[in-house]
């Protein structure tokens, strides 16, 4: 009992020091200023007032969950404190080792300092070099980080789809809202590589193909200005995810910022006024990035010119045949089960890259 009681001590300690790194006395203010501004009579007009909704219940999940675990904890210690509850040993320990999960499960939020890291994450998967293989495997990457953002309650929007000519998808862009969606997924951005036996070969050779994942946060608040004269929009009949009328008007809408070059399109939504808000968003969240390059690579990747989703580039391969692994070539990190990755079990990649960026 003894032993368990000092690890309580221990993981109180650590669960003070993170409430202290994450300043969460300054969140609660912040939260309390919020609060203030929604009782304003005319907040609800307000073009911000999505963003303060979406801040408010940001802190309020993190605030929460730190504060009720360091609570659990301390009604543990005090359980614990008394020595007739020896006989219980084995059920406190238990109760620890929850709280120790919930602890590590937590304290990934203090490898998420980053600007946006609590932003809403907009993902764009794009095929590769492999022809229809790579337009399947597009498919499942989409499938993967959807799976993902199910298991972790993420909101999905889908934003554009493009399917392939014989199978799979060309493109596909969504949105996934959640806490620090944007900070967890952000790594995940490059090019991810298959190799298996092809399904669309008569022969069923081996074939490796090739996708390219783009993570965007997205930011409601844009320090880069947009003079309308700088745009080109265009309309045009939209197809897949969508409302009833999706594929009968041309209610999609693709958006050129000519000065750069760089494009967003929406066709999700079912009128053309929303398809419109939505790739403006998209694009907002690309000039801001663009703004920030430091370098011409960076800048092209953006614009879609400096793709190069083939050979040598990639970040991490998924291997189904001859062998079964995943491997992360930053990290090293590996697994031996594709299928469990590809279903969305992605948080030992996810956990390896922070600390990876961390050191």
């Amino acid at each position: 009992m003894e032993e368990l009681r000092k690890k309580i001590k221990e993981l109180l300690k650590a669960v003070d020091q993170a409430i202290v790194s994450l300043d969460i006395p300054k969140k609660h203010q912040r939260l309390d200023d919020l609060r203030l501004v929604t009782q304003e009579s005319n907040c609800w007009q307000k073009s911000e007032a999505a963003s303060i909704v979406k801040e408010i219940s940001n802190l309020e999940l993190q605030i929460n969950d730190w504060e009720k675990l360091k609570k659990q904890l301390e009604d543990l210690e005090l359980i614990c404190a008394d020595d007739q509850a020896a006989d219980l040993s084995v059920e406190f320990e238990q109760d620890f080792c929850k709280q120790q999960e919930i602890y590590e499960q937590l304290a990934q939020q203090l490898l998420l300092a980053g600007q946006y890291d609590q932003a809403p994450a907009i993902i764009t998967v794009n095929a590769g070099a492999g022809g229809v293989d790579a337009q399947d495997w597009a498919q499942m990457l989409e499938r993967m980080y959807l799976r993902f953002a199910e298991k972790n309650n993420y909101q999905i929007i889908h934003v554009a789809r493009t399917a392939g000519n014989e199978a799979g998808i060309k493109s596909s862009t969504f949105k996934l809202s959640g806490a620090f969606a944007y900070g967890y997924l952000k790594e995940e951005a490059g090019v991810h590589r298959l190799v298996r036996l092809s399904e669309f070969d008569s022969d069923h050779a081996r074939h490796t193909s090739f996708a390219m994942l783009e993570v965007l946060p997205e930011i409601v608040e844009s320090k880069v200005k947009i003079d309308e004269q700088d745009l080109k929009i265009e309309t045009y009949r939209a197809s897949g995810h969508g409302g009833q009328s999706v594929n009968t008007t041309d209610s999609a809408v693709r958006i050129m910022h000519l000065p750069t070059g760089l494009t967003a399109t929406c066709q999700n939504e079912r009128s053309q006024l929303q398809n419109k808000n939505q790739a403006m968003s998209v694009l907002l969240s690309k000039l801001e990035r663009y703004q920030d390059a430091k370098r011409e690579d960076e800048r092209k990747a953006l614009k879609g010119e400096y793709t190069a989703a083939a050979w040598g580039n990639q970040i991490r391969s998924y291997v189904l045949h001859p062998y079964k692994m995943v491997k992360d070539h930053r990290t090293e990190y590996e697994s031996s089960d594709p299928s469990a990755v590809l279903g969305g079990e992605l948080w030992p990649f996810i956990k390896a890259s922070l600390r990876q960026v961390k050191k």
